[in-house]
C-alpha cells in the first residue's frame, strides 16, 4: 500500500499486456487490462491510521456548511459510491447541475470531475466539501469544528504530528481513504479472465469483448486499465430536461456559467453545459466532456454527465445510432455502428464483466462527538 508508483511506470507496464478480439485501428490503443497497484503521491503516503481518519472524515456532515451535507451524502456504498440520481442532490436549498460520479476506482483518474478540473483527489476533496452547491463548507469553520472534537484532535496528532487539524490534513486523509475504494480483481470477471481464468467469462461476455475492440469500437476512448482515456469528447448527450422545467435546476446551469466566467449573454440563455470549455476557454472544447471508466457500470448508473440513461442498454442504443445530435464539436469517431440486437446483448454483457460479481459495500464508522475546550481563567 505504501509503495509510491509512478505513472510512467503504470503505463509502461500496462502497454505490455494484450486483449483478446480484432482492436480498430491497428491496435494503435492501449489494450484493456487489470487494474495496477494504486499510485500513490509522495507527498501523502498511505497509512491505516490515515486511512481510519480519512474514512471518519468521508462519512463525517460536520465537513460541509450546515453540517447535512458529508461526501458519503453524494457517494453512498450501497448506490455505487455515486448517489443513484440523475443530478446529484446539491446543498439544502440548492440543486447541482451533474451526475455525481462514482468514487470507485477515483484513485486511478488524473482528471477528475466531467471537466477534468482538478487532477487529484487531494484537491478533489477541497472542491466538493467547500463547492457552493455541493458541501458549500467554510474552511475555517470545518476546521474550527474538528478542532472542537478531541477525539480527532488526537487522530490528527497520531497521523500529522499536529497540535490542532487542518483542513488540509483532513482533505489528504479522505484522499488516502478514498484511495482504498478499489475494484477487487478477484471479483471482477475479466480480470480473472485476464489473469488466467478462461471460464470467468461467458460466450456471450466473450463474443462482447470482441465487439469492443473491434465493430462497436468501445476501445478507441474507453482504453488501459481504467477502461478511460481520461481525454475529452463531444458525444451530443441529450440534455436533461429538469433544466428547461426546474428553476432550481435552472438557477445553477445559470450561476454556473456566470461563476465560470462567461458573457453575461450567454449565461442568461445557457441551456447547455461548456463542459471542458469551463477549463481552456477554447471554442473548440465546448459539449465536451471527460471520459468516465467503464469498471462497475453495474452498479454506478444513471450514466452521463447529466444521468440522462438508465440502464446500459440505453446507452449502446446511443452510441449504436452514432451519438446524439450533431453539436459543434462532436466527435468524428462516433458513427453508427450497426450492431444487431444479439450483438448489443453481447457487448452488455461483456460490459458488466467489469464490475465485480458483488458491490462493494462499507459499515459507516462510529463519530465522535463534540465537547467544549477548557477555557483558562
Amino acid at each position: 500500500m505504501n509503495k509510491i508508483i509512478s505513472r510512467n511506470t503504470i503505463a509502461s507496464a500496462v502497454a505490455l499486456l494484450m486483449v483478446g478480439g480484432t482492436a480498430v485501428a491497428g491496435d494503435k490503443f492501449p489494450p484493456l487490462a487489470p487494474l495496477p497497484p494504486v499510485p500513490i503521491p509522495a507527498d501523502n503516503p498511505m497509512t491505516p491510521e490515515k486511512i481510519e481518519l480519512g474514512k471518519m472524515l468521508f462519512w463525517d456532515s460536520r465537513l460541509g456548511g450546515d453540517a447535512s451535507s458529508p461526501c458519503v451524502v453524494c457517494h453512498e456504498p450501497s448506490k455505487g459510491w455515486g448517489d443513484g440520481g440523475e443530478i446529484s442532490r446539491g446543498y439544502p436549498g440548492t440543486q447541482h447541475w451533474r451526475n455525481s460520479q462514482t468514487v470507485l476506482n477515483s484513485a486511478y483518474y488524473n482528471k477528475l470531475f466531467w471537466e477534468g478540473n482538478v487532477t487529484s483527489l487531494e484537491a478533489q476533496a477541497p472542491a466538493a466539501a467547500e463547492g457552493n452547491v455541493a458541501g458549500n463548507g467554510d474552511p475555517s469553520l470545518m476546521e474550527m469544528r474538528l478542532r472542537f472534537i478531541p477525539e480527532y484532535v488526537e487522530r490528527f496528532k497520531k497521523v500529522y504530528g499536529a497540535e490542532w487539524p487542518r483542513m488540509t490534513q483532513a482533505y489528504g486523509a479522505i484522499a488516502a481513504f478514498e484511495r482504498t475504494i478499489v475494484s477487487d480483481a478477484k471479483k471482477v470477471p475479466f480480470d480473472r479472465y485476464m489473469n488466467g481464468d478462461k471460464e470467468a467469462l461467458s460466450a456471450s461476455q466473450l463474443r462482447g469483448m470482441k465487439l469492443y475492440n473491434g465493430k462497436a469500437g468501445c476501445i478507441q476512448c474507453h482504453n488501459g486499465p481504467l477502461a478511460s482515456d481520461q481525454k475529452f469528447y463531444a458525444l451530443g448527450v441529450p440534455e436533461n430536461e429538469v433544466f428547461q422545467t426546474e428553476p432550481l435546476y435552472q438557477i445553477t446551469h445559470r450561476w454556473e456559467h456566470y461563476q465560470k466566467g462567461t458573457t453575461e449573454k450567454v449565461y442568461r440563455g445557457a441551456n447547455y453545459d461548456y463542459g471542458y470549455y469551463n477549463v481552456t476557454r477554447n471554442p473548440k472544447d465546448k459539449h465536451k466532456f471527460r471520459t468516465p471508466s467503464l469498471r462497475e457500470l453495474k452498479y454506478t448508473a444513471p450514466y452521463m454527465h447529466d444521468g440522462i440513461f438508465y440502464t446500459l442498454e440505453e446507452v449502446v442504443d446511443f452510441y449504436n445510432v452514432g451519438g446524439g445530435e450533431a453539436v459543434p464539436n462532436k466527435s468524428p469517431l462516433l458513427k453508427p455502428l450497426g450492431l444487431t440486437d444479439a450483438e448489443k446483448q453481447d457487448l452488455v454483457a461483456f460490459l458488466e464483466s467489469l464490475s465485480m460479481d458483488e458491490p462493494l459495500l462499507m459499515d459507516p464508522p462510529k463519530l465522535p462527538p463534540y465537547a467544549p475546550l477548557a477555557v483558562k481563567k
